[in-house]
Protein backbone atom coordinates (compact mmCIF):
# COMPACT_ATOMS: atom_id res chain seq x y z
CA UNK A 1 0.00 0.00 0.00
CA UNK A 2 1.25 3.47 -0.90
CA UNK A 3 2.12 5.72 2.04
CA UNK A 4 -0.27 8.68 1.80
CA UNK A 5 2.36 10.94 3.34
CA UNK A 6 4.69 10.54 0.38
CA UNK A 7 4.25 10.70 -3.36
CA UNK A 8 6.60 8.99 -5.77
CA UNK A 9 7.33 11.50 -8.51
CA UNK A 10 9.24 9.04 -10.73
CA UNK A 11 6.30 8.54 -13.07
CA UNK A 12 4.46 11.70 -12.09
CA UNK A 13 7.14 14.13 -13.33
CA UNK A 14 7.07 12.98 -16.98
CA UNK A 15 3.25 12.80 -16.90
CA UNK A 16 3.09 16.39 -15.67
CA UNK A 17 5.45 17.58 -18.39
CA UNK A 18 3.17 15.96 -20.99
CA UNK A 19 -0.13 17.24 -19.59
CA UNK A 20 0.42 20.47 -17.62
CA UNK A 21 1.96 23.67 -18.92
CA UNK A 22 4.76 25.02 -16.73
CA UNK A 23 5.71 21.64 -15.24
CA UNK A 24 9.20 21.55 -16.73
CA UNK A 25 11.80 21.27 -13.99
CA UNK A 26 12.44 19.24 -10.87
CA UNK A 27 9.15 18.14 -9.27
CA UNK A 28 8.80 17.70 -5.52
CA UNK A 29 5.65 16.84 -3.54
CA UNK A 30 4.60 17.58 0.03
CA UNK A 31 1.35 16.35 1.58
CA UNK A 32 -0.93 18.95 3.14
CA UNK A 33 -1.65 18.35 6.81
CA UNK A 34 -5.15 17.45 7.96
CA UNK A 35 -8.04 16.15 5.93
CA UNK A 36 -9.82 12.84 6.30
CA UNK A 37 -10.59 12.01 2.70
CA UNK A 38 -8.63 12.47 -0.51
CA UNK A 39 -4.86 12.90 0.07
CA UNK A 40 -3.75 16.28 -1.29
CA UNK A 41 -0.20 17.40 -2.14
CA UNK A 42 1.58 20.63 -2.95
CA UNK A 43 3.69 20.21 -6.08
CA UNK A 44 6.70 22.46 -6.46
CA UNK A 45 8.71 23.00 -9.62
CA UNK A 46 12.37 23.76 -8.95
CA UNK A 47 11.44 24.56 -5.36
CA UNK A 48 8.60 26.96 -6.19
CA UNK A 49 4.96 26.08 -5.33
CA UNK A 50 3.08 25.69 -8.61
CA UNK A 51 0.34 23.06 -8.49
CA UNK A 52 -1.82 20.95 -6.17
CA UNK A 53 -2.48 17.25 -6.74
CA UNK A 54 -5.52 15.56 -5.24
CA UNK A 55 -5.88 11.80 -5.47
CA UNK A 56 -8.07 8.98 -4.27
CA UNK A 57 -6.91 7.17 -1.13
CA UNK A 58 -5.59 3.63 -1.27
CA UNK A 59 -7.54 0.53 -0.37
CA UNK A 60 -11.08 -0.68 -0.97
CA UNK A 61 -13.47 2.26 -1.27
CA UNK A 62 -17.23 2.55 -1.04
CA UNK A 63 -19.11 2.97 -4.32
CA UNK A 64 -19.25 6.64 -5.42
CA UNK A 65 -16.90 7.71 -2.59
CA UNK A 66 -13.77 9.82 -3.19
CA UNK A 67 -14.95 10.78 -6.68
CA UNK A 68 -12.06 13.00 -7.74
CA UNK A 69 -13.37 12.79 -11.32
CA UNK A 70 -16.48 14.66 -10.19
CA UNK A 71 -14.36 17.21 -8.32
CA UNK A 72 -12.47 17.86 -11.52
CA UNK A 73 -15.66 18.23 -13.54
CA UNK A 74 -17.44 20.64 -11.20
CA UNK A 75 -14.42 22.90 -10.72
CA UNK A 76 -13.83 22.94 -14.46
CA UNK A 77 -17.46 24.00 -14.93
CA UNK A 78 -17.18 26.76 -12.31
CA UNK A 79 -13.73 28.09 -13.19
CA UNK A 80 -15.12 31.19 -14.94
CA UNK A 81 -18.19 31.66 -12.74
CA UNK A 82 -18.94 33.92 -9.76
CA UNK A 83 -17.69 31.15 -7.47
CA UNK A 84 -13.87 31.15 -7.19
CA UNK A 85 -12.12 27.79 -7.53
CA UNK A 86 -8.58 26.56 -7.98
CA UNK A 87 -8.43 26.17 -11.76
CA UNK A 88 -8.25 22.46 -12.70
CA UNK A 89 -5.52 21.59 -15.17
CA UNK A 90 -5.50 17.86 -15.87
CA UNK A 91 -7.23 14.64 -14.80
CA UNK A 92 -5.48 11.25 -14.72
CA UNK A 93 -7.59 8.13 -14.31
CA UNK A 94 -4.58 5.80 -14.69
CA UNK A 95 -3.73 4.40 -11.27
CA UNK A 96 -0.28 3.46 -12.50
CA UNK A 97 1.10 7.01 -12.17
CA UNK A 98 0.80 7.67 -8.41
CA UNK A 99 -1.13 4.58 -7.29
CA UNK A 100 -4.68 5.93 -7.66
CA UNK A 101 -6.50 8.32 -10.04
CA UNK A 102 -5.83 12.03 -9.42
CA UNK A 103 -6.18 15.51 -10.80
CA UNK A 104 -3.93 18.55 -10.82
CA UNK A 105 -5.03 22.13 -10.22
CA UNK A 106 -3.42 25.51 -9.83
CA UNK A 107 -1.85 26.35 -6.48
CA UNK A 108 -3.78 29.29 -5.00
CA UNK A 109 -1.83 31.42 -2.56
CA UNK A 110 -3.70 32.87 0.39
CA UNK A 111 -4.95 32.32 3.93
CA UNK A 112 -6.74 29.24 5.22
CA UNK A 113 -8.70 29.53 8.47
CA UNK A 114 -8.77 26.19 10.27
CA UNK A 115 -10.57 27.48 13.37
CA UNK A 116 -14.12 28.85 12.92
CA UNK A 117 -13.39 31.42 15.64
CA UNK A 118 -10.69 33.02 13.47
CA UNK A 119 -8.49 33.71 16.51
CA UNK A 120 -5.90 35.80 14.66
CA UNK A 121 -8.41 38.35 13.36
CA UNK A 122 -10.14 41.37 14.88
CA UNK A 123 -13.91 41.35 15.45
CA UNK A 124 -14.44 43.52 12.37
CA UNK A 125 -12.27 41.22 10.27
CA UNK A 126 -14.14 38.16 11.51
CA UNK A 127 -17.48 39.70 10.58
CA UNK A 128 -16.18 40.49 7.11
CA UNK A 129 -14.89 36.93 6.60
CA UNK A 130 -18.24 35.45 7.62
CA UNK A 131 -20.12 37.85 5.37
CA UNK A 132 -17.87 36.82 2.48
CA UNK A 133 -18.54 33.12 3.07
CA UNK A 134 -22.25 33.92 3.11
CA UNK A 135 -21.92 35.80 -0.18
CA UNK A 136 -20.08 32.98 -1.94
CA UNK A 137 -22.55 30.32 -0.81
CA UNK A 138 -25.47 32.40 -2.04
CA UNK A 139 -23.61 32.95 -5.33
CA UNK A 140 -23.09 29.20 -5.75
CA UNK A 141 -26.77 28.49 -5.19
CA UNK A 142 -27.67 31.22 -7.64
CA UNK A 143 -25.97 29.46 -10.57
CA UNK A 144 -28.25 27.60 -12.97
CA UNK A 145 -26.54 24.21 -13.45
CA UNK A 146 -27.56 24.13 -17.11
CA UNK A 147 -25.70 27.38 -17.75
CA UNK A 148 -22.37 25.81 -16.74
CA UNK A 149 -22.88 22.37 -18.29
CA UNK A 150 -23.90 20.61 -15.08
CA UNK A 151 -27.55 19.82 -15.75
CA UNK A 152 -26.73 16.10 -15.43
CA UNK A 153 -24.41 16.43 -12.43
CA UNK A 154 -27.05 14.86 -10.16
CA UNK A 155 -30.45 13.26 -10.39
CA UNK A 156 -33.37 15.71 -10.33
CA UNK A 157 -36.05 15.64 -7.63
CA UNK A 158 -36.48 13.97 -4.24
CA UNK A 159 -33.08 15.19 -3.09
CA UNK A 160 -33.52 14.66 0.64
CA UNK A 161 -35.12 11.23 0.19
CA UNK A 162 -32.33 10.07 -2.11
CA UNK A 163 -29.62 11.46 0.13
CA UNK A 164 -31.07 9.89 3.27
CA UNK A 165 -31.20 6.54 1.47
CA UNK A 166 -27.66 6.95 0.20
CA UNK A 167 -26.15 7.87 3.57
CA UNK A 168 -28.09 5.12 5.27
CA UNK A 169 -26.44 2.66 2.88
CA UNK A 170 -23.03 4.23 3.44
CA UNK A 171 -23.51 4.09 7.19
CA UNK A 172 -24.59 0.44 7.09
CA UNK A 173 -21.57 -0.43 4.94
CA UNK A 174 -19.17 1.03 7.52
CA UNK A 175 -21.07 0.31 10.74
CA UNK A 176 -18.79 -0.86 13.56
CA UNK A 177 -21.21 -0.61 16.47
CA UNK A 178 -24.85 0.25 17.06
CA UNK A 179 -25.51 3.98 17.43
CA UNK A 180 -29.04 4.34 18.76
CA UNK A 181 -29.48 7.91 17.52
CA UNK A 182 -28.58 6.84 13.98
CA UNK A 183 -31.21 4.11 14.13
CA UNK A 184 -33.79 6.67 15.21
CA UNK A 185 -32.78 9.13 12.48
CA UNK A 186 -32.90 6.41 9.84
CA UNK A 187 -36.59 6.03 10.69
CA UNK A 188 -37.41 9.70 11.38
CA UNK A 189 -35.88 11.36 8.31
CA UNK A 190 -37.90 9.50 5.64
CA UNK A 191 -41.09 9.83 7.69
CA UNK A 192 -40.70 13.60 8.07
CA UNK A 193 -39.37 14.59 4.63
CA UNK A 194 -40.81 18.08 3.92
CA UNK A 195 -40.87 17.42 0.17
CA UNK A 196 -38.66 20.37 -0.72
CA UNK A 197 -37.68 20.58 -4.39
CA UNK A 198 -34.77 22.46 -5.93
CA UNK A 199 -32.02 21.63 -8.38
CA UNK A 200 -28.93 23.70 -7.65
CA UNK A 201 -25.23 22.99 -7.29
CA UNK A 202 -24.47 22.11 -3.69
CA UNK A 203 -20.90 21.94 -2.40
CA UNK A 204 -21.60 19.45 0.35
CA UNK A 205 -18.89 20.57 2.78
CA UNK A 206 -18.91 24.37 2.66
CA UNK A 207 -16.93 25.62 5.69
CA UNK A 208 -14.15 28.06 6.51
CA UNK A 209 -11.29 25.55 6.27
CA UNK A 210 -12.36 24.53 2.76
CA UNK A 211 -11.68 28.03 1.43
CA UNK A 212 -8.62 30.09 0.59
CA UNK A 213 -8.87 33.81 1.37
CA UNK A 214 -6.77 36.59 -0.12
CA UNK A 215 -3.81 37.62 2.01
CA UNK A 216 -4.81 41.27 2.13
CA UNK A 217 -8.62 41.35 2.29
CA UNK A 218 -11.63 39.23 3.34
CA UNK A 219 -12.15 37.80 -0.14
CA UNK A 220 -12.52 34.12 -1.03
CA UNK A 221 -10.09 33.30 -3.83
CA UNK A 222 -10.82 29.56 -4.00
CA UNK A 223 -13.44 27.16 -2.64
CA UNK A 224 -11.81 23.75 -2.21
CA UNK A 225 -12.78 20.10 -1.66
CA UNK A 226 -15.74 19.52 -3.97
CA UNK A 227 -15.81 15.76 -3.38
CA UNK A 228 -19.38 15.77 -1.99
CA UNK A 229 -20.84 18.20 -4.53
CA UNK A 230 -23.92 17.31 -6.55
CA UNK A 231 -27.24 18.84 -7.62
CA UNK A 232 -29.64 19.25 -4.75
CA UNK A 233 -31.45 21.55 -2.36
CA UNK A 234 -29.57 24.66 -1.16
CA UNK A 235 -31.05 24.29 2.33
CA UNK A 236 -29.05 21.10 2.84
CA UNK A 237 -25.85 22.91 1.87
CA UNK A 238 -26.68 25.82 4.16
CA UNK A 239 -27.41 23.49 7.08
CA UNK A 240 -24.12 21.65 6.60
CA UNK A 241 -22.33 25.00 6.69
CA UNK A 242 -24.23 26.28 9.74
CA UNK A 243 -23.45 23.14 11.74
CA UNK A 244 -20.45 25.11 13.00
CA UNK A 245 -22.82 27.21 15.12
CA UNK A 246 -24.17 24.01 16.74
CA UNK A 247 -20.99 22.26 17.84
CA UNK A 248 -18.36 23.30 20.42
CA UNK A 249 -14.74 24.22 20.00
CA UNK A 250 -13.39 21.10 21.69
CA UNK A 251 -13.19 18.34 19.14
CA UNK A 252 -15.10 20.23 16.42
CA UNK A 253 -13.62 23.74 16.13
CA UNK A 254 -17.20 25.03 16.39
CA UNK A 255 -19.00 28.03 17.82
CA UNK A 256 -21.73 26.75 20.15
CA UNK A 257 -19.77 27.74 23.28
CA UNK A 258 -18.40 31.01 21.85
CA UNK A 259 -19.29 34.61 22.74
CA UNK A 260 -20.30 35.53 19.20
CA UNK A 261 -20.94 39.28 19.74
CA UNK A 262 -17.53 39.68 21.36
CA UNK A 263 -15.88 37.81 18.50
CA UNK A 264 -17.73 39.82 15.86
CA UNK A 265 -19.28 36.66 14.37
CA UNK A 266 -22.98 36.82 13.43
CA UNK A 267 -25.54 34.70 15.22
CA UNK A 268 -27.08 31.76 13.37
CA UNK A 269 -30.32 33.69 12.93
CA UNK A 270 -28.56 36.77 11.52
CA UNK A 271 -26.47 34.61 9.19
CA UNK A 272 -29.58 32.86 7.88
CA UNK A 273 -31.35 36.17 7.28
CA UNK A 274 -28.37 37.53 5.35
CA UNK A 275 -28.25 34.41 3.21
CA UNK A 276 -32.00 34.59 2.56
CA UNK A 277 -31.71 38.23 1.49
CA UNK A 278 -28.82 37.49 -0.85
CA UNK A 279 -30.20 34.32 -2.37
CA UNK A 280 -33.83 35.36 -2.60
CA UNK A 281 -34.78 32.25 -0.61
CA UNK A 282 -37.24 34.14 1.56
CA UNK A 283 -38.04 33.25 5.15
CA UNK A 284 -36.72 29.84 6.14
CA UNK A 285 -39.49 27.94 7.90
CA UNK A 286 -38.46 26.54 11.33
CA UNK A 287 -39.76 23.04 10.56
CA UNK A 288 -37.84 22.92 7.31
CA UNK A 289 -34.70 24.22 9.00
CA UNK A 290 -35.03 21.61 11.75
CA UNK A 291 -35.23 18.89 9.13
CA UNK A 292 -32.28 20.28 7.16
CA UNK A 293 -30.12 20.50 10.29
CA UNK A 294 -31.02 16.98 11.39
CA UNK A 295 -30.27 15.68 7.92
CA UNK A 296 -26.94 17.52 7.72
CA UNK A 297 -25.83 16.10 11.06
CA UNK A 298 -27.04 12.59 10.13
CA UNK A 299 -24.97 12.83 6.97
CA UNK A 300 -21.97 14.16 8.91
CA UNK A 301 -22.24 11.26 11.33
CA UNK A 302 -22.28 8.87 8.39
CA UNK A 303 -19.16 10.50 6.97
CA UNK A 304 -17.40 10.30 10.33
CA UNK A 305 -18.36 6.65 10.63
CA UNK A 306 -16.80 6.03 7.21
CA UNK A 307 -13.62 7.80 8.29
CA UNK A 308 -13.49 5.70 11.44
CA UNK A 309 -14.04 2.51 9.47
CA UNK A 310 -11.21 3.40 7.07
CA UNK A 311 -8.95 4.14 10.04
CA UNK A 312 -9.67 0.68 11.44
CA UNK A 313 -8.88 -0.76 8.02
CA UNK A 314 -5.58 1.13 7.94
CA UNK A 315 -6.18 3.34 4.89
CA UNK A 316 -7.45 6.66 6.28
CA UNK A 317 -5.77 9.83 5.05
CA UNK A 318 -5.04 11.32 8.46
CA UNK A 319 -3.65 9.99 11.72
CA UNK A 320 -6.54 11.75 13.47
CA UNK A 321 -9.16 9.79 11.53
CA UNK A 322 -9.90 7.36 14.34
CA UNK A 323 -10.42 10.20 16.83
CA UNK A 324 -12.69 12.24 14.57
CA UNK A 325 -14.55 9.24 13.20
CA UNK A 326 -15.40 8.04 16.70
CA UNK A 327 -17.48 11.22 17.16
CA UNK A 328 -20.17 9.91 14.83
CA UNK A 329 -22.32 9.03 17.82
CA UNK A 330 -22.06 12.53 19.32
CA UNK A 331 -23.17 14.22 16.09
CA UNK A 332 -25.98 11.70 15.64
CA UNK A 333 -27.17 12.41 19.17
CA UNK A 334 -27.26 16.15 18.49
CA UNK A 335 -29.17 15.53 15.25
CA UNK A 336 -31.74 13.46 17.10
CA UNK A 337 -32.24 16.11 19.77
CA UNK A 338 -32.87 18.70 17.04
CA UNK A 339 -35.26 16.33 15.26
CA UNK A 340 -37.18 15.84 18.51
CA UNK A 341 -37.36 19.59 19.14
CA UNK A 342 -35.19 19.37 22.26
CA UNK A 343 -32.93 22.07 20.76
CA UNK A 344 -34.10 25.13 18.87
CA UNK A 345 -34.20 24.59 15.13
CA UNK A 346 -34.27 28.28 14.28
CA UNK A 347 -32.92 30.89 16.69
Amino acid sequence: MTDVRTLDTTRLAPWLRDHVSGADGEISAEKFAGGQSNPTYLLSVDGQPRFVLRRKPDGVLLPSAHAIEREYRVTDALKDSAVPVARPLALCEDDGIVGTPFFVMDYVKGRNFWDARLPDLTPAERGAVYDEMNRVLAALHGIDPANVGLSDYGRPGNYFARQVARWTRQYRATETRRIEAMEQLIDWLPANDPGLEANRIVHGDFRNDNMIFADDRPRVVAVLDWELSTLGHPLADLAQHVMAWRVPKEGYRGLSDADLPALGIPSEADYLRRYADRSGAGVIEPAQWRYALAFAMFRNAGIRQGVYHRAMSGNASSDAAAIHGARAGEIAGLAWRIACGEEDACL
